[in-house]
C-alpha cells in the first residue's frame, strides 16, 4: 500500500492528512516547533507510523509523495529575522525602496510611518549604467562600483544581495553582469536579480520582491536541505513537493531558487481544496486556526490571484492566491483599547503558552477560552480527550481581565468576546467579496481550520449566506489542499503598447509567448512532468491609456493570441474592469493598452481519490453522545442542547440546531434554524432556514 501525505505547517498547530490508493484519509494535528518546523514534521511523521504499526523508515518508504507548506519565509519577515542583505541598484535610485510609491498608504493616519527597509541604506550600493524602456543601453555598467559594492557586502558579512536595475525587465544584460561578478568574488551568497524574480514593470514593486526574495532565500534553503536530509536519513524515496503561493507546488529545488514563491504559501491550499467539495462553481474559502483567519474567494470554480499582495506592509508582486489574512484565531487574545472598547486579536497566544484553558501558562483570555466558557468546547473531549481544559481559568481570566473592567458579568464578556470575533471574520470576507464586485449571498461558505465550524454559522448568518460546508478534513483544509495542487510556474513579460491592430507587434508578441512557453514546459520537464501532462494559460494585464492600475484578464486561449481577436479581449477587459470598480469605458474612442503578458505552466499531478459513503438512514441517533448546556446567541441564554459524535455520523444524518457535533479534530455549532446534513464525501452541510435567510 502506498501512502501520500499532506503537510502544513501553522503558527499553532502542524497538520497532516494521510492518504492511501483509495481515497481514505486519516488526520492528524500536532503543536508546531516555532524554533525548528522540522521538528514537528518529523514529530507528526513519527506518530502516523506508529498508528499503521510501522517504523518510521519503513513508513516513510511507503509514501510516494509529500506536499509540504511551509511558513520558515513568511515568519522570517514577519518577526523582522531576515538575513544580513545587501541591494545593488542603479545610481539615483538607491532610496526607492524607502520611498515606496511615493504616496502615503493611510490618508488618515496622522501618525503613520512606513516600515523599515530590509535593506539599510548603507547597504544599498549605486551601480553606474543605465538602459532605456526599450532595451537599449544608453550608459554602461561600471563594474568598478560592483566590486567596491563587493567589498562593502564582505565587510559587513551579508548573505545575501539583490540586484535590481532600471528598465532589467527589458534588457538584464546588466543584471546578469553584476550576478557574475558578485558569485565570483562572493561565492557563499545567494544572489536574486530582478530579471530572473520579477522581469515586469513598476520599479519598486519589482526591487521589493527581488529584495524578499534575497533575505529569505539563505533561511529557506538551509531549512529545505535540512528536511530533505532528514528524510532521505529515515528512508524516504518518492517526491517532495513544496506548496507555493500561486495555489500550486514545485519541486524543492524551484523553490530554492524563488524562495519568496513560498511567502504567503500557507494558507494557499485552503482555496484549491475548496474546489472539491464546491465543483466548478464559485465559492468562498475560510480557514480559522490557532493565530489568523484566511479568506478568499473562487469565481467559476478557480479561486482568485493577486499580483498586489504585501507581507509586513512590503510589496510581493509574485502572482499569489487573492487571500485576505487577520489576527483571528482560536488563540487571538482579547483586550480593552484606550477608549474601553473591547478587542479580539490581531495578537495570539500562540502554541506556547496558548489560551489559557490550555493550562501551559497562558493567562490572557482568548477566543477559545470565551467559546470554552460558552459551552461551545468540551473540558474533557477537545482533540479528542487528548488536552483536557480548565473551564475555570478561562473563567477567571475572562472576569479579571475583560467582564471586571467592562462592568460585565463573565457570560456577557464571553459572548462580546464570541461577537467581535465573527464581526472581524465577516469583515473580512466583506473584504474579498463585496468590495471584489460580488455578493457573499450567492456563494456557499466552506469552513475550514480546527476553531472556524464554531464559528461558521453565525458569520454566515451575518452575512446572508444560506449554506455552509464543513469537510470531514476541515480541520487540516491545506494540508488536504496540498495533495489537490498540480505544479504550477508563473512567468510575465512587460510589453507596454497600444492594445490596436496598430499598435501591437504581433510578430513581437509571438515571440515573447514562444519564450515563456520554452522556459515554462523547460521547468515542468525538469521536474519530471511529462510533456503529456503540461497545460498553459495566458492572460493579459490591460488597462485603460492613463489609468495608474491595470486589470488582469484571464481565459484568453492560446488561438486568441496567436491571431489576437482584439474586440473579444476587450469586451473581457471591460467587464472585469466593470465588476472591480463598477463602471467601464466601453464606448467612445477610449483606448486600451497592454502592459504585461502572462503565461501559467501547470504540469498536472495525480490526485487522490475522495471516499464516497453509502447512505445511512437518516436518524442519527447512534451518534448522539448526550446533553449539554451552551449559549445560545438567538435567546441569548443558555440551553441543554444535543451533542452529537462527529466521528459517528453518516452520510445521510440529519439534524436541527441548536445542536453541537464534536469529533477529535473540531467542533461544530449548529445554531438554531439551521439545518445539518452529512453528504456522500463526509461533509457537514449547514442550511440556514430562517427566514431572514430565505429572503
Amino acid at each position: 500500500m502506498k501512502f501520500t501525505i499532506g503537510i502544513d505547517v501553522g503558527g499553532t498547530f502542524t497538520d497532516f492528512l494521510l492518504t492511501d490508493r483509495d481515497g481514505r484519509g486519516r488526520i492528524f494535528k500536532i503543536l508546531s516547533t516555532p524554533d525548528d518546523p522540522s521538528d514537528a514534521v518529523f514529530a507528526g511523521l513519527a506518530e502516523i507510523a506508529d498508528a499503521q504499526g510501522l517504523t518510521l523508515d519503513s513508513f516513510l518508504s511507503q509514501v510516494d509523495r509529500i506536499v509540504h507548506g511551509t511558513t520558515v519565509t513568511t515568519n522570517a519577515i514577519l518577526t523582522d529575522r531576515t538575513v544580513p542583505t545587501g541591494l545593488l541598484t542603479t545610481a539615483g535610485f538607491r532610496d526607492a525602496l524607502q520611498m515606496r510609491r511615493g504616496i502615503r498608504e493611510k490618508l488618515y493616519d496622522n501618525k503613520y510611518l512606513a516600515p523599515t527597509p530590509i535593506v539599510p541604506r548603507w547597504l544599498r550600493r549605486p551601480v553606474q549604467e543605465r538602459i532605456d524602456q526599450s532595451g537599449t543601453a544608453i550608459s554602461a555598467l561600471l563594474l568598478e562600483d560592483v566590486d567596491a559594492a563587493v567589498e562593502q557586502f564582505r565587510a559587513a558579512d551579508v548573505e545575501a544581495v539583490a540586484i535590481c536595475f532600471m528598465h532589467a525587465y527589458a534588457n538584464a544584460t546588466h543584471e546578469r553582469a553584476a550576478a557574475a561578478r558578485l558569485r565570483a568574488s562572493l561565492p557563499d551568497i545567494f544572489i536574486s536579480s530582478s530579471s530572473e524574480v520579477l522581469p515586469q514593470v513598476r520599479f519598486y514593486e519589482r526591487t521589493s520582491t527581488t529584495v524578499l526574495n534575497a533575505a529569505v532565500g539563505p533561511i529557506l534553503n538551509r531549512y529545505l536541505d535540512r528536511l530533505t536530509s532528514r528524510l532521505d536519513d529515515n528512508g524516504f524515496g518518492g517526491a517532495l513537493l513544496i506548496m507555493q503561493s500561486n495555489g500550486g507546488v514545485c519541486a524543492p529545488e524551484a523553490a530554492a531558487r524563488l524562495p519568496a514563491s513560498t511567502l504567503l504559501s500557507g494558507p494557499a491550499a485552503g482555496p484549491v481544496a475548496g474546489q472539491a467539495y464546491a465543483g466548478d462553481g464559485g465559492y468562498i474559502t475560510v480557514d480559522m486556526g490557532g493565530t489568523s483567519f484566511e479568506a478568499s474567494m473562487a469565481r467559476a470554480g478557480t479561486p482568485a490571484i493577486t499580483t498586489g499582495a504585501t507581507i509586513n506592509r512590503f510589496a510581493m508582486a509574485l502572482p499569489s492566491m487573492d487571500i485576505k489574512t487577520i489576527g483571528a484565531g482560536g488563540g487571538s487574545i482579547s483586550w480593552i483599547d484606550n477608549g474601553g472598547l473591547l478587542r479580539m486579536g490581531p495578537q495570539s497566544a500562540g502554541a506556547k503558552p496558548g489560551p489559557v484553558c490550555y493550562g501551559l501558562g497562558g493567562v490572557e483570555p482568548t477566543c477559545s477560552d470565551a467559546n470554552l466558557v460558552l459551552g461551545y468546547l468540551s473540558e474533557t473531549f477537545f482533540a479528542g480527550g487528548r488536552i483536557g481544559l480548565d473551564a475555570a481559568a478561562a473563567t477567571a481570566a475572562i472576569e479579571k481581565r475583560i467582564a471586571a473592567p467592562l462592568g460585565l458579568d463573565v457570560t456577557r464578556a464571553a459572548v462580546g468576546m464570541y461577537h467581535v470575533m465573527n464581526v472581524n471574520m465577516a469583515s473580512a470576507i466583506r473584504e474579498i467579496s463585496i468590495e471584489r464586485g460580488d455578493d457573499p449571498r450567492d456563494f456557499p461558505l466552506i469552513c475550514a481550520g480546527g476553531a472556524g465550524a464554531i464559528h461558521a454559522g453565525m458569520i454566515a448568518r451575518e452575512l446572508g449566506i444560506r449554506e455552509v460546508l464543513i469537510p470531514r478534513e476541515a480541520s487540516i483544509l491545506c494540508a488536504a489542499g496540498m495533495l489537490r495542487t498540480d505544479l504550477r510556474h508563473d512567468l510575465v513579460r512587460s510589453y507596454a503598447t497600444p492594445f490596436t491592430a496598430d499598435g501591437l507587434d504581433q510578430k513581437r508578441l509571438a515571440g515573447i509567448i514562444a519564450e515563456m512557453e520554452r522556459e515554462g514546459r523547460g521547468m515542468l520537464t525538469a521536474e519530471g512532468i511529462a510533456e503529456q501532462d503540461h497545460r498553459l494559460t495566458y492572460a493579459l494585464d490591460l488597462r485603460y491609456v492613463g489609468q495608474y492600475h491595470e486589470v488582469r484578464v484571464d481565459g484568453i486561449s492560446e488561438t486568441a493570441l496567436a491571431a489576437p481577436d482584439f474586440n473579444a479581449i476587450k469586451e473581457m477587459f471591460h467587464r472585469a474592469h466593470d465588476r472591480l470598480y463598477g463602471y467601464a469605458l466601453d464606448e467612445g474612442d477610449t483606448m486600451v493598452e497592454l502592459v504585461n503578458v502572462r503565461l501559467c505552466a501547470i504540469g498536472l499531478t495525480e490526485k487522490p481519490a475522495i471516499a464516497v459513503e453509502p447512505a445511512s438512514p437518516d436518524d442519527p441517533i447512534a451518534a448522539l453522545k448526550g446533553k449539554r448546556p451552551i449559549y445560545l446567541p438567538e435567546r441569548q441564554k443558555f440551553a441543554d442542547v444535543p451533542v452529537y459524535d462527529g466521528d459517528l455520523l453518516r452520510h445521510g444524518n440529519r439534524l436541527n440546531g441548536p445542536a453541537i457535533v464534536e469529533s477529535a479534530v473540531t467542533t461544530i455549532l449548529v445554531p438554531e434554524d439551521f439545518r445539518l446534513f452529512m453528504d456522500e464525501h463526509g461533509t457537514a452541510v449547514l442550511t440556514d432556514q430562517s427566514a431572514e435567510a430565505v429572503e
